[in-house]
């Protein structure tokens, strides 16, 4: 019975709970991804024609010079990074980390200052990817993605949750 509490709980050992921290990541990911793509697609045109995406879902878009394409790709970024990073607030209080360090709402606000910078050293990176050396939007997206891992597990185990 406690392996499975420990498994459904957010009190666990330091290795089943980075096992979680990780599904849960994905989980986040995995929304961050599909807000972008369906942002960069309707909203704020971000996409070309050999965008994964794209290609997959055959899905028609604009053509759009370097410049646009990487401030659309940044905006669609942060409205994709309020989203993704709600459910990752809700994953890691319910299912990974013991909260209560903080205040509840100095707590989310931590974690949305954290997972901040960390999105905005990514975007930042990103927009030049493309700007600069006109990489598709679906690698230089993965360099946002890369920034904010290394970044926020350290930072949320450590400062803003009770490990």
């Amino acid at each position: 019975m406690n392996a499975i509490a420990s498994l459904l709980g957010n009190d666990s050992g330091n290795l089943l709970q980075f096992i979680k921290y990780a599904i849960s990541g994905c989980i986040a990911t995995v929304t961050h991804i599909t807000i972008f793509h369906l942002i960069a697609w309707k909203v704020f045109f971000a996409l070309q024609p050999q965008d994964w995406f794209v290609k997959i879902f055959k899905l028609p878009i604009k053509e759009l010079d370097d410049a646009t394409r990487s401030r659309n790709s940044m905006l669609s970024n942060g409205a994709a990074f309020l989203v993704s990073n709600l459910v990752a607030y809700l994953l890691n209080i319910y299912w990974v980390f013991v909260p209560g360090r903080y205040y509840w709402l100095v707590e989310i606000a931590l974690f949305y200052l954290v997972s901040g910078v960390s999105i905005v050293i990514g975007t930042s990176v990103m927009g030049v990817l493309i700007r600069r050396f006109g990489m598709l939007t679906t690698y230089a997206f993965g360099a946002n993605l890369i920034a904010a891992l290394m970044i926020n597990y350290a930072m949320r185990k450590f400062f803003i949750f009770n490990g």
